[in-house]
Parts: C-alpha cells; sequence; structure tokens
C-alpha cells in the first residue's frame, strides 16, 4: 500500500500543478464580459431607435430632412469656435489608451507606472463629464432639450445614457485608484482592473459611434 500510495503521490501533484496552470478567467473578468454583453442589446436597442425615428421622420411642412432645420445650426455650433465635442471625444479616446497604460504596467508590476496612467484616465473620464455638461447648457440655451421633438428625444436620451455609463466608469476607476494606492494590486493580482478596463474601453466605443452617428452622418 505503501508502494502504491508513493506511486499515486507525484500523479496527484502533477494534476494540482495542471489544474492551476489551467486557471481560466477569473470571476470579475467573466462578470464584466457577461454585463458588458447586455450593455451591447441595451445601445443596439437605443441606436435601431434612432435610426427608426430618423428614416421616418417628417417635420411640420412635411420635409423630410435629419437633422431637422431649426437644430442643424445648433449642432454646428459644438464645432465652432472651438470644437468642444470633437475636443472631448479625443479626450475620452486618450483616456482608453492610458487605461491601456496602467494594464501594461501593472503586467510588469509596476506600480508607480500603474498608479500614474490610472490616475490620468480618471481625470480625463472626469474632464469628459464636464464637457458633456458644458455642451448640454449650451444646447439648453439654444433652445434644444429632450423635449424638442424626436430628434431631441434621440439625441439626449443617446448621449445622456452614455454620460450615465462615463460617470458609472469614473466611480469604477476612482475605486481602483483608491486600491491601487493601497497596494492592493500586483502582476499576480489585479483582475478588478482588468474587468474596469474593459468596461471603458467599451464607454469609448460607443463614443466613438456615438459622434459618427449624431455628427458625421
Amino acid at each position: 500500500m505503501t508502494a502504491e500510495s508513493q506511486a499515486l503521490t507525484p500523479a496527484g501533484s502533477a494534476s494540482g500543478t495542471a489544474h492551476e496552470s489551467r486557471r481560466g478567467i477569473s470571476n470579475p473578468i467573466l462578470g464584466m464580459l457577461l454585463f458588458i454583453s447586455s450593455e451591447v442589446m441595451f445601445f443596439a436597442g437605443l441606436f435601431a431607435a434612432y435610426f427608426s425615428t430618423r428614416a421616418n421622420f417628417v417635420d411640420v411642412n412635411g420635409v423630410k430632412g435629419w437633422p431637422p432645420a431649426q437644430f442643424a445650426d445648433v449642432l454646428k455650433l459644438r464645432f465652432e469656435p472651438i470644437p468642444l465635442i470633437l475636443l472631448a471625444t479625443l479626450i475620452l479616446i486618450t483616456s482608453s489608451i492610458t487605461c491601456q497604460m496602467a494594464i501594461w504596467s501593472i503586467r510588469r508590476d509596476d506600480r508607480r507606472g500603474f498608479l500614474r496612467a490610472i490616475g490620468v484616465t480618471f481625470i480625463l473620464g472626469v474632464l469628459f463629464l464636464l464637457m458633456q455638461a458644458i455642451d448640454y447648457s449650451q444646447l439648453f440655451s439654444e433652445g434644444m432639450t429632450i423635449g424638442s421633438g424626436p430628434f431631441g428625444t434621440t439625441y439626449f436620451t443617446l448621449t445622456g445614457f452614455h454620460g450615465a455609463h462615463v460617470f458609472g466608469g469614473v466611480i469604477m476607476l476612482g475605486v481602483i485608484l483608491y486600491r491601487g494606492m493601497a497596494g492592493q494590486f500586483s502582476a499576480r493580482h489585479h483582475d478588478a482592473l482588468e474587468a474596469a478596463s474593459l468596461y471603458w474601453h467599451f464607454v469609448d466605443v460607443v463614443w466613438i459611434l456615438l459622434f459618427s452617428i449624431l455628427y458625421l452622418l
């Protein structure tokens, strides 16, 4: 029995080692991927509603055009004299890059680089929200609100829900930054950071689509 037990022990150890090497996807990352999947369907529904409204819109004069004539000049003001929306877009894209830099840094166990990059990402996210608030105030002053017909409703619904997601992402980044300053992340343990980065990249991609649809198409 002793010889048999000794014969089985290495096999058991090898099995355990193999199991540890096949760790697979972690719960935080899996949960975030599932959440993002549901958000993809959510925004897909909003985009479908927008395109349906756009395709069937006719103003009170029977003119079929999008955006409505009374809001076309208002949207152009977003790029004059300072391209506020374009600048906000560049800020959000940059924040996605710095977020990925934080991932690369922590994978190298470079905690200083990680904290610097995630701190910059947090600041850029706050700046984007401030610029969106400024843009909203300008639109309101020009008479465009969520009650301004189908265009106003779809515009503020799309951008408002995205802004809410950015706000949630900023809170998430703030928690990550706080935990990072407390020394909770390392090259071996940073699944929460990976999950947060996936969400932030998703928010960035959605905004690029929104920017293209609302301002370029």
